[in-house]
């Protein structure tokens, strides 16, 4: 985005959702597909309770362990799907190959180009969760 770009606000949205394993669903989301976690709180236990994980161009993720009382809170894990902006198109081929390093997830759909002018990839993670990631970034608000 565009630094001079007024039409397109700051992002509010967040997606949530619960993890079977919290932490090892923010390993793979920071050290594969590379987001950035910014706080997680946890319990006595070290059950993550609340974790914020950026997207270094912005927005984010909040999530933490699926436990009793959170399936109303948060998308349950396995079923969760969310499209990520990505500026750089190399980055989309940087992903995909992490992914294939890791050895961990997988790639449901090489890196491609679409009709409107994205290069995107599809990746599921360990949890089965579904991450789009693309060069498209919505179209300009009115």
């Amino acid at each position: 985005m565009d630094s001079n770009d007024t039409k397109t606000p700051p992002p509010t949205v967040w997606p949530t959702l619960a993890a079977r394993d919290a932490r090892g669903l923010m390993a793979y989301l920071t050290g594969v597909l590379g987001f950035v976690e910014v706080v997680a709180y946890t319990d006595d236990d070290g059950v993550v309770q609340h974790a914020e994980l950026a997207w270094p161009t912005g927005g984010g993720l909040m999530m933490g362990q699926q436990r009793p009382g959170t399936d109303e809170r948060a998308t349950s894990s396995g079923s969760f799907a969310s499209y990520v902006v990505v500026p750089d198109p190399a980055e989309i081929d940087a992903i995909a190959a992490r992914v294939r390093e890791a050895g961990a997830g997988e790639i449901v759909r090489e890196p491609y180009d679409t009709d409107y002018g994205s290069h995107d990839v599809a990746v599921r993670d360990p949890e089965g969760n579904h991450w789009q990631f693309g060069t498209y970034p919505g179209a300009p608000r009115p």
